[in-house]
């Protein structure tokens, strides 16, 4: 059973002897441990001290291209080399190392494909209140969405199994923790939460820079994967919401024209056919998405099945 450990790096000479230092050299259930750097554009000496530190597998971006683009390199990349399990955790040691053997547990029991580690927000010291209480919102959204128990959605230490990392694909390009907790249910991969510690900050987060421009792009990344694996509901949900706004107001013109002899309102009328006539056609469009949908299934199986032919190869 080989696991790889792959770390998203920009820039990140000073932090990443910490975090090298700290992972695990054996773990129960795990034959091999391999060490996997994404270097995604790093402009000071990130490989040089990855490579001082005995890593031997790296993956050279040609230039920044963002975290989300540096995590699928990588989950590819592991997979070529042969990783049965592969984790995926930061370059500036939030997260304890020593909890990488829960994270792989569930996997070696057979229990589940993608395990998600859960942090204390309430009791991070370095998150800020506003954040703490956005990450719990956040989370809380991410549950409804995704109809998965998910404790800790933006999360980024986290274990896949061979057969979910074949499957997952990103279509985001700032970040991979939301995309991956929807298709989970999505494509019937076992998602389970465990909880982890985190350690002292050693610096700033280079994803979240401003916090309302991340809600914003975790929102809209929420609602784009939600239209595109769960498509019949959205539209469903939305036409819903115009047709019984349309019956709404064709009821209140109706109650003026018996009990007021048909004395005006007749704007209430013309709004009632406009929102039943938007409602219906929005239910056409929730059928035919529904239908885009089943083939998009149909070619992510082919390319799965793609996937492992070319890894059979290699």
């Amino acid at each position: 059973m080989k696991l790889v450990i792959q770390i998203p790096c920009y820039n990140e000479e000073s932090s990443l002897p910490v975090t090298l230092q700290a992972l695990p050299e054996k773990i129960e259930g795990i034959d091999e441990i391999e060490v996997l750097i994404i270097n995604d554009g790093s402009t000071d000496r990130t490989v040089e001290t990855a490579m001082k530190y005995g890593v031997k597998h790296f993956v050279n971006m040609p230039h920044n291209c963002g975290l989300a683009k540096a995590f699928v390199a990588g989950i590819n990349e592991a997979l070529a080399m042969g990783a049965d399990i592969i984790v995926n955790t930061d370059a500036d040691n939030q997260y304890c190392a020593d909890d990488i053997e829960k994270l792989v547990k569930p996997i070696l029991d057979g229990d589940a494909d993608i395990i998600i580690g859960s942090r204390p927000v309430s009791k991070i010291e370095h998150f800020s209140l506003l954040k703490k209480l956005l990450q719990k919102l956040g989370s809380l959204v991410m549950r409804i969405i995704s109809s998965t128990d998910v404790q800790d959605a933006p999360s980024g230490f986290r274990a896949f199994s061979r057969n979910a990392a074949i499957q997952l694909n990103v279509f985001d390009n700032y970040t991979y923790t939301l995309d991956t907790i929807i298709q989970a249910r999505a494509k019937g991969l076992e998602l389970k939460c465990v909880p982890i510690n985190v350690n002292p900050d050693l610096r700033k987060s280079k994803l979240v820079k401003n916090i309302f421009d991340y809600v914003r792009r975790s929102m809209f990344t929420m609602i784009r994967m939600f239209i595109i694996y769960r498509p019949f509901r959205f539209f469903a949900i939305l036409a819903g919401l115009f047709l019984a706004g349309g019956f709404l107001v064709g009821l209140r013109f109706l109650w003026f024209f018996i009990f007021e002899s048909g004395a005006g309102h007749i704007q209430s009328l013309i709004l009632s056919a406009i929102l039943i006539i938007t409602g219906v056609q929005i239910a056409v469009i929730a059928v035919v998405a529904e239908l885009l949908s089943i083939n998009r299934k149909l070619l992510e199986d082919i390319q799965r099945r793609l996937k492992l032919q070319d890894l059979k190869k290699n």
